[in-house]
């Protein structure tokens, strides 16, 4: 089948083609205006001229694919609210400590972290300006005693601090992240420093967050253990925030982290309940219309009550224009269906492009559908359980290989026994669902008998305790894999070529792999060749000391953190993946590093600098010595000092006072970031 055949897959390619345009390029809304304008009205003239000719020309499809990328760089542009002049970026000070009067609105609750619980809030009032944006409020954990909630209105004084980039090469880079939720800023606050506003204006977020408490409470009558509820939050309510680190991290390892997220799978269960439970409809005039209609809706409102994240939004969309097809018995194409919901929702969320559940749900559906059918058709069972758990298997196949290289692109990880846990949990996950509705809607009413909430809770905690057990397999999980973005597209290369010879054994195919093979080869030898150069890190890390010296394919390490400290920390291993370095080793610390045809001294606490033989070009400060800098700048006349994050913040302000007053170069980790000598 040749996908680029249906119009709408090439005109959404176009979309997300401008999109991507306008948001790295950022044009002004009058130019792409203009543009997509002067587009349309070229589109018409083409489709004219095209009408009274009998020949075909290429005029009339160029320009289309032109006007749909321009809409894509309309939508970008006009989705930016920076572009608005009441953006509140346009009122704001250049100065970090700059205070201001806030008013917020509540929009959505996040997964808090160790000291602060965290909201997106979006402003309303900026020094009695009216104003627009997104913000993230961080409410400190120990002052908080009143919950809030989504759609709570709050006065406060604050600074709007900019989002921090992170202080280490390859860490994950949460100011970008953000950014691509149009969020610039945060607040830091504690419950002291918030006033309530009353306000009784209710968003359908706020209502779908009342409806989620609501059935939060009536299911905590029913003695569910956190975790069971948790996962019970997760499956039914989109809500992933109150699932521990250790059962999160087991799903992922386990290769069922997909199961968490409400997908197609939940969505497409659903519609098929919701159509035999409005099946009678159709006996009436209009009932198939009236059915279609109630279907929507309800399909429309467990979205909302989900959250709309995007793999919700994007499997809702999905089964909404199937079930318009099915009730009107009309046939549809998965591809087209696929592309006309991807169409619809970057239209109104152009940046989920960049989503990585967006991305992981669009790529496991394209290869569900395309490789599935192949797999499956390789063997054919007599036996019905047989046959149920192959056509698992192939489906589960089927999608890891759609999704595997962005997965590794994203997590550096492969759960080798992900078919596995999908054996065991999605051949009864259409009853855990259907059965956790059931529960949902009696436990409502308070008609939800002990026995029956005791046995699901046993279900769920055997679904645990199944991917625990897997997950701590660990011989069969591979991590710490190298994977950029070119190892991504030359994957997907190979896969599709790969695909299309098992599919259409034809010699264009041959042709294709082999080429596909050739390119691929050519990338790994060059990029064998192109070694990168070698260089010294001095890594930020609070109350701790790491430095790093690459040399070749591996890391020497000096640190000073404790076992469990440097165990946990994720900074050397980000850093290993990202330079594709596959050895480490632990090294003491030195006295005098030499850098090329520089000289670094390393100053400990311990306070020595005292060097006769040469004169250091840099200084690294490190454990707060208790030294007077410009004593040691007369004594040394250093060109560079280096604090790194083991410093107190006290002796940091200090010595950067003092290195300006003498001219002297300052860089701190803890606010520059990591600082980075290359050798070569």
């Amino acid at each position: 089948m040749q996908l680029l055949n249906f119009a709408i897959i090439k005109l959404t390619f176009c979309l997300v083609i401008g999109i991507l345009i306008g948001h790295f390029f950022g044009v002004s809304i009058v130019f792409s205006l203009s543009l997509t304008f002067s587009c349309l009205v070229a589109l018409f003239v083409s489709y004219s001229i095209a009408k009274k000719q009998f020949t075909k020309t290429i005029w009339f499809g160029l320009l289309a694919f032109v006007t749909m990328t321009s809409i894509g760089l309309l939508t970008a542009t006009l989705h930016n609210q920076r572009n608005v002049s009441n953006h509140y970026t346009h009122y704001i000070s250049i100065k970090e400590d700059s205070l201001y009067r806030l008013t917020f609105k509540v929009k959505e609750i996040l997964k808090p972290d160790t000291y602060n619980h965290k909201y997106i809030v979006e402003l309303i009032d900026l020094d009695h300006n009216h104003v627009l944006g997104k913000s993230l409020l961080n409410l400190k954990k120990d002052t908080l005693t009143t919950p809030v909630f989504v759609d709570d209105i709050f006065i406060s004084y604050t600074n709007l601090h900019p989002l921090k980039s992170p202080l280490n090469p390859y860490q994950f880079d949460y100011r970008n992240y953000l950014n691509k939720k149009y969020i610039y800023h945060q607040l830091f606050c504690n419950e002291a420093a918030l006033f309530q506003v009353q306000s009784d204006s209710k968003t359908l977020l706020g209502h779908a967050n009342n409806i989620r408490n609501f059935i939060n409470k009536k299911l905590s009558l029913y003695h569910f253990k956190a975790n069971e509820l948790a996962i019970i939050n997760a499956l039914f309510l989109g809500q992933r925030q109150d699932i521990s680190k250790e059962t999160y991290a087991n799903y992922a390892k386990a290769g069922a982290i997909h199961i968490l997220a409400v997908s197609g799978l939940h969505v497409g269960i659903i519609l098929m309940i919701l159509n035999f439970i409005f099946k009678p409809l159709e006996r009436f005039r209009h009932g198939r219309f009236i059915k279609t209609v109630f279907i929507l809706f309800l399909l429309w409102c467990f979205a909302f009550i989900a959250g709309l994240s995007p793999s919700v939004t994007r499997a809702v969309t999905m089964f909404s224009i199937v079930a318009i097809a099915m009730n009107l018995k009309r046939a549809t194409n998965i591809y087209n269906t696929l592309a006309i919901s991807m169409f619809i929702i970057l239209l109104f969320k152009p940046l989920y492009v960049f989503d990585v559940g967006f991305q992981l749900s669009y790529l496991a559906v394209f290869a569900i559908v395309t490789i599935d059918p192949w797999l499956y058709g390789l063997w054919r069972p007599k036996y019905k359980l047989v046959l149920l758990y192959w056509h698992t298997l192939t489906v589960t196949i089927a999608a890891q290989i759609g999704i595997l290289p962005i997965s590794l692109y994203y997590f550096h990880q492969f759960p080798g026994l992900f078919f596995i846990s999908n054996l065991i949990i999605i051949p009864i996950l259409g009853l855990i669902l259907g059965f956790g509705l059931f529960i949902i809607l009696l436990a409502s009413f308070n008609l939800l008998p002990q026995w029956i909430a005791t046995c699901f809770a046993h279900v769920i905690d055997f679904m645990n305790r199944a991917v625990g057990w897997i997950a701590h397999q660990e011989s069969f999980l591979f991590e710490a894999i190298s994977f950029n973005l070119l190892h991504v597209f030359f994957a997907y290369l190979i896969i599709i070529a790969l695909t299309r010879l098992l599919i259409k054994r034809t010699f264009r195919s041959v042709y294709f792999i082999l080429a596909s093979v050739l390119i691929i080869q050519s990338f790994l030898i060059f990029e064998k060749l192109n070694f990168k150069p070698d260089e010294f890190v001095i890594f930020h890390k609070r109350k701790s000391s790491i430095l790093g010296y690459t040399n070749k394919d591996s890391l020497l390490i000096s640190h000073n953190a404790d076992g469990v400290s440097f165990s946990n920390t994720k900074i050397v291993e980000q850093y290993m993946i990202g330079k594709h370095l596959k050895y480490s080793k632990n090294i003491p610390f030195k006295a005098v590093y030499r850098l090329k045809d520089k000289f670094l001294l390393r100053v400990d606490s311990m306070g020595i600098y005292q060097v006769k033989s040469f004169r250091p070009n840099q200084v690294l400060l490190m454990q707060s010595p208790k030294i007077n800098l410009s004593r040691l700048i007369d004594s040394i006349q250093p060109q560079q000092i280096i604090a790194d994050g083991s410093n107190y913040k006290s002796y940091i302000k200090r010595w950067k006072v003092t290195c300006k007053k003498r001219n002297i170069p300052f860089h701190s980790t803890s606010q520059q970031g990591a600082f980075i000598f290359p050798l070569k």
